[in-house]
C-alpha cells in the first residue's frame, strides 16, 4: 500500500515530468500541449497506483493505458495534402504516458532518465535546423 506523503510526491513528479515534455510541445506549437502531457502523465500515474493499491491485475492496467493513450495519439496525426502532421506529438504523449506509469511503480530514477532523454529527442529537431543553417 502506497503511502499518502509517498502518493502526493508522485503526483507532483508525475505533473512536472509531463508538464516538462508538454511544454516542449507547446513552444513548438503543437496540437497537444502542456495541460496535455501533464494530463496523460497524471492519468497514467494513477490508474498504475490504482492497481497496486487494489491489487489489480498491473499488466492489464498497463496494458489499458498504452492502448488509451494510442487512441488519444491518434487524435493528434492529421493527413492532408500527401503530407502527415503531428506523430511526434503523438509519440511524445504516448513516452509521457510510460513516464506515469513507471512513476506510479516507483521506479523514479528511470522516469527522470527517459524525461531527459524525451526532451533531448524532442530538442534534436530544432539543434539540427539549427546546425544545418
Amino acid at each position: 500500500m502506497i503511502t499518502d506523503i509517498e502518493l502526493i510526491v508522485k503526483l507532483i513528479l508525475v505533473i512536472v515530468l509531463g508538464g516538462l515534455i508538454g511544454l516542449e510541445r507547446e513552444k513548438s506549437h503543437k496540437p497537444a500541449g502542456m495541460r496535455t502531457h501533464m494530463l496523460v502523465a497524471l492519468g497514467s500515474c494513477l490508474f498504475t497506483v490504482s492497481s497496486i493499491n487494489y491489487g489489480l491485475d498491473a499488466g492489464r492496467i498497463a496494458a489499458g493505458i498504452v492502448t488509451g493513450i494510442g487512441f488519444i495519439g491518434a487524435g493528434t496525426i492529421i493527413g492532408a495534402k500527401g503530407q502527415i502532421k503531428g506523430i511526434t506529438t503523438a509519440a511524445s504523449l504516448w513516452t509521457t504516458a510510460a513516464i506515469g506509469l513507471l512513476i506510479g511503480m516507483g521506479e523514479y530514477f528511470v522516469s527522470l532518465v527517459a524525461t531527459c532523454l524525451i526532451l533531448l529527442i524532442l530538442l534534436l529537431d530544432y539543434l539540427v535546423k539549427k546546425w544545418i543553417k
